[in-house]
């Protein structure tokens, strides 16, 4: 059964371009060890009529948007051994310097998702 890691996370709006430079980066560190999809979303539509929207997910601030992402695997076993790859790759390490990022990792939601319908 495929397998998902998802997270969602406030971003500055004016630090969308640094973020989706490291985000690519990052996607092909996954990709290079074995993750079958990769995508990162930035908001655009996020204020529908009569549903809770993301921003009110978290701690969404004004100036900021919402990061809706998610990475696919064969299974949670696959995904277990990709990210421990992942985690070990200096590429990650090199890009996750605390007081350089584009935005909070402490205000990111994540978690791992059993897929029970794909098509």
């Amino acid at each position: 059964m495929s397998y998902v890691d998802g997270f969602v996370l406030p971003v500055p709006k004016d630090k969308i371009d640094a973020y989706r430079e490291m985000a690519g980066k990052a996607a092909a560190v996954w990709r290079d060890h074995g993750a079958l999809q990769y995508v990162e979303a930035v908001g655009d539509d996020l204020e529908i009529k009569d549903v809770f929207p993301f921003t009110k997910l978290g701690t969404v601030q004004e100036g900021e948007t919402v990061v809706f992402a998610w990475i696919m695997y064969k299974s949670r076993e696959h995904r277990d051994e990709v990210n421990k790859m992942v985690m070990e790759d200096p590429r990650i390490k090199e890009m996750c310097d605390p007081k350089d990022m584009p935005f909070d990792c402490k205000r990111m939601a994540y978690g791992g998702f059993k897929v029970i319908v794909e098509s």
